[in-house]
């Protein structure tokens, strides 16, 4: 494991692949930092008054209902962007140590490590071992699956075929949503039971399904979720090219982001932003603003050399699939009120939640700061 500190340019005309982004690490925890805590705090202090900043930040804390996007519905995209940019130099460092063979048993055997573990800690839905005892997807699995055929096209194929491709999948999933009939409903309908994705998922998904007769992480769905690996790809083959400098990085992912933005934003009019179904324009518009967000963190860490700031996000970024697993199983919260029993959270009052919210984020830093200073990175 190579160390987290951010690796220093050679001339600026050619500067040397990086061989770590710490911006990359630094934006991963960011993305679990809420995932783990965060979220959780900011809830629990709403109550407290009728600020109006916190009133807007927990209302971006929460998922839409259907269409549209928020902070937090860019969460997950976020991970899977930040985890294809990973990929790149993960893989590019076995082919050029051990050759092309060497990667496609690493690809295979962490992808379905990653799966079963979303089988385990995601998918028990009863213990009667019948039918819907596994939910077959979800985001650990989507997470597997995305990791599994970007790592392939990214072995495979160049920049222009990733590229075609990516546009192929986005442009056939809106066909198929927009003009392929739903029997008894029609083509073109994107309620959530009326879409020709939740019409796949109760023909073919088979076990437990999260919103009954569909799955916002179901089959066909997952398509267009790849090409959100594939734009992060593209932003880890910036990063590895030797020929732009790191004021050029900046430049073109700030570019590419706000471009996503727009196209993703534009393409809503006709084909609306909605996460659950992972709509095409929703994939760029998210993927958008990953970019942007990569495009400041890597400005601020990696080229500013601020990055004191971040350092509770690195160590999270260290180790996210830990964290996440530990907080999925365990629970930061719960090993809060194990200590801090219900009666005591009662006695404080009003900040007793904002406490117990504070002490569960506190924890999972501190297991992650822990991890990092004793070289612990677990890699699935």
């Amino acid at each position: 494991m190579s160390d987290a500190r951010p690796h220093s340019e050679t001339t600026m005309a050619s500067p040397a692949p990086p061989d770590r982004i710490v911006a990359i690490d630094a934006l991963r925890g960011f993305d679990m930092f809420w995932i783990v805590g965060a979220t959780a705090l900011v809830r629990a202090l709403e109550p407290l008054g009728n600020s109006a900043p916190i009133e807007t930040l927990t209302t971006q804390l929460r998922h839409v209902e259907w269409e549209g996007c928020r902070f937090y519905d860019i969460i997950f995209p976020l991970f899977v962007f930040l985890m294809g940019a990973s990929s790149v130099f993960s893989l590019s460092r076995l082919v050029e140590t051990q050759g092309r063979g060497a990667a496609y048993p690493r690809l295979l055997r962490r992808a379905a490590l990653i799966y079963v573990l979303g089988l385990i800690f995601s998918g028990a839905s009863s213990h009667d071992g019948g039918p819907e005892m596994f939910r077959f997807v979800g985001v650990l699995q989507r997470i597997a699956i995305c990791y599994l055929a970007g790592g392939l096209l990214f072995l495979n194929f160049k920049f222009r075929g990733l590229a075609t491709i990516a546009v192929g999948i986005l442009v056939s999933y809106w066909a198929i949503l927009k003009f392929v009939p739903v029997p008894g409903v029609g083509a073109g309908v994107l309620t959530p039971t009326g879409n020709y994705a939740a019409y796949i998922d109760r023909l073919y998904l088979p076990g437990f399904k999260y919103a009954g007769d569909y799955d916002p992480e179901g089959l066909l769905s997952t398509f267009p979720a790849i090409v959100t690996g594939l734009l992060g790809i593209f932003a880890g083959m910036l990063f590895r090219n030797p020929e732009f400098s790191p004021q050029r990085r900046v430049a073109w992912l700030a570019l590419g982001g706000v471009l996503g933005v727009a196209l993703g934003w534009l393409w809503s009019f006709d084909f609306p932003l909605i996460k659950k179904i992972w709509t095409s324009s929703y994939v760029l518009y998210s993927a958008g603003w990953s970019a942007l967000l990569l495009a400041f963190f890597y400005l601020v860490i990696d080229i500013g050399k601020c990055g004191i700031w971040a350092r509770p996000f690195v160590w999270i970024g260290m180790n996210p699939i830990t964290i996440y697993m530990v907080n999925r199983v365990v629970g930061f919260e719960e090993l809060v009120r194990r200590v801090v029993h219900r009666p005591v959270v009662e006695s404080l009052g009003s900040v007793g939640e904002p406490l117990v919210a504070l002490l569960s984020l506190g924890l999972a830093i501190a297991l992650a700061r822990l991890l990092y200073r004793r070289g612990i990175f677990l890699r699935v």
